[in-house]
């Protein structure tokens, strides 16, 4: 599966889910995620390089974070980094994949 393919098929599954979130209980509690919005997807408050709500500029910016119900957050499975490593989310904000 190609690169291309791979990120439309997470920004779909995070769409959904997402759109989920809306949808589930009011008791449904959410955290932030580090690491796994795509450009311009995050949340609030995303940390230096961004302002606010859609402003990250990298995929899976380390320091963009978006909400996920809880317990979901490092084990999402998101496409590995160029050097061949693992790409996980976290409930810290990462020092990788930060806006050049």
């Amino acid at each position: 599966m190609s690169n291309v393919t791979k990120t439309l098929v997470l920004a779909s599954a995070v769409a959904t889910a997402v759109a989920g979130l809306s949808t589930t209980a009011a008791a449904q509690e959410n955290v932030k995620c580090f690491g796994v919005s795509l450009a311009g997807e995050n949340d609030c408050a995303a940390g230096p390089g961004t302002t606010c709500a859609g402003t990250s500029t990298v995929d899976y910016q380390g320091n963009a974070w978006t909400l996920v119900p809880t317990g979901t957050c490092e084990s999402m499975e998101l496409p590995t980094m160029a050097d061949g490593s693992e790409r996980m989310g976290s409930l810290e904000a990462l020092e990788r994949d930060l806006p050049a």
